[in-house]
């Protein structure tokens, strides 16, 4: 039974990307011939990335690689060269800055991303060294563990908290499909210490506190127990 529905999920799945990648040749198709493609920024995104048993899960949420990436396909014929890589550190915080930038419209102070235009224009600029995640919502539907933490291009630090304390550090050049744990080991003591100062900084940045930690269990332990009465 495992295996049929294994086998019939990932069939689902694979279907809607080739639905998906039909779809989308369409829509360029017609901007190619209507003669818009060179005015026209084509963004290509998703939602977070999605587990396929990768780690033995499913669904997506954790910090882990395969739900904390997220496709980000550009063109933009005449600006963005075709078949170029970027292989900094951004976020679906940076859209909305960059979209606006590109037209020229101011975006607010609150906003908490960047403006993507240097890279897709070639403008100098400096950048973020670290992306900052945090998932809060447990206990709740999916029953994943609450965490925060940080991602460099080399490495990912992760603290699990609430009704449990514990690190992990992955050393994504040496362990890309971080198997292994070496929070513990000596030799990355400096880079654990160095990334705690770092995940310290994007919290306060980020205005993230347990005191807001802890609003938010609140909120999910009264939404719980309402379900609970409802039933």
């Amino acid at each position: 039974l495992v295996r049929w529905k294994y086998k019939r999920y990932l069939e689902d799945y694979l279907g809607c990307i080739a639905a998906v990648d039909e779809n989308v040749g369409r829509v360029l198709d017609y901007l190619d011939q209507a003669g818009l493609s060179k005015n026209t920024l084509v963004v290509y995104t998703s939602d977070q990335g999605f587990y396929l048993g990768d780690h033995g899960w499913f669904d997506k949420r954790f910090i882990y690689e395969e739900s904390l990436r997220m496709p980000f396909l550009v063109r933009f014929p005449g600006v963005v060269p075709a078949a170029s890589l970027n292989e900094d550190l951004v976020l679906n915080l940076d859209f909305a800055p960059t979209f606006l930038d590109l037209a020229g419209v101011p975006h607010p102070e609150t906003f908490q991303g960047r403006s993507l235009r240097p890279f897709l224009l070639n403008e100098e600029n400096s950048w973020r060294n670290a992306i900052y995640y945090h998932y809060y919502e447990y206990p709740c539907a999916h029953m994943t563990k609450r965490h925060y933490g940080l991602r460099t291009k080399r490495y990912k630090l992760a603290h699990f908290y609430q009704d449990i304390d514990a690190w992990e550090l992955y050393d994504l050049k040496e362990d890309p499909r971080e198997m292994k744990n070496v929070y513990s080991d000596p030799e990355y003591a400096p880079v654990v210490k160095e990334l705690k100062e770092e995940l310290s900084r994007l919290r306060t940045q980020f205005n993230d506190s347990q005191e807001l930690d802890q609003k938010f269990l609140k909120g999910d332990l009264e939404r719980n127990q309402r379900r609970r009465n409802q039933r």
